[in-house]
């Protein structure tokens, strides 16, 4: 299959532009971010956004998977709709944890987006494989910032 480059790029620069205006509306935030009591396995700040952009462009990769594939347009639409979905509630998240602190609430809005991302990986395996499987790094994470948010709202 030939690579449409111009459709993989603006794929990839979606979720890398959510995420980006979500960083720069929290910018701040990493900086409180280590001020808090924090569990055990708390990543070094640094961390956090070297991940994310490996994880905004596998999110970008596995949408081009979908967009590019044979599939019937309407099953094609329906993932995309579910993966556009958890690219908003994802955009929302550390805008209520950083910018507001409501840990909890962010907890909640997690739990969301985790179970978004269930459904879009599912979607999405239906329709190509390797996009499903780029996805899965992607709810691995989401776990873990689950526990992270769970246990700052417990010791803060």
């Amino acid at each position: 299959m030939k690579i449409k480059w111009d459709t993989l790029i603006k794929c990839i620069a979606i979720p890398l532009a959510v995420g980006g205006l979500a960083g720069l509306l929290t910018r701040g935030g990493m900086k409180l971010f280590q001020t808090l009591n924090q569990p055990p396995l708390a990543p070094p700040g640094w961390l956090f956004p070297v991940v994310w952009t490996i994880l905004y462009i596998l999110m970008g990769i596995a949408s081009y998977l979908i967009v590019v594939s044979q599939a019937e347009t309407n099953d094609k639409m329906e993932a995309l709709l579910l993966y556009g979905y958890q690219l908003a509630v994802n955009f929302f998240w550390p805008i209520f944890f950083f910018h507001f602190q409501w840990y909890f609430f962010s907890f909640i809005w997690l739990v969301a987006l985790w179970i978004l991302i269930v459904m879009t990986i599912y979607s999405f395996s239906g329709i190509s494989k390797p996009a499903a499987y780029l996805m899965l790094p992607y709810l691995l994470w989401v776990t873990f910032a689950g526990y992270l948010n769970l246990a700052i709202y417990l010791l803060n």
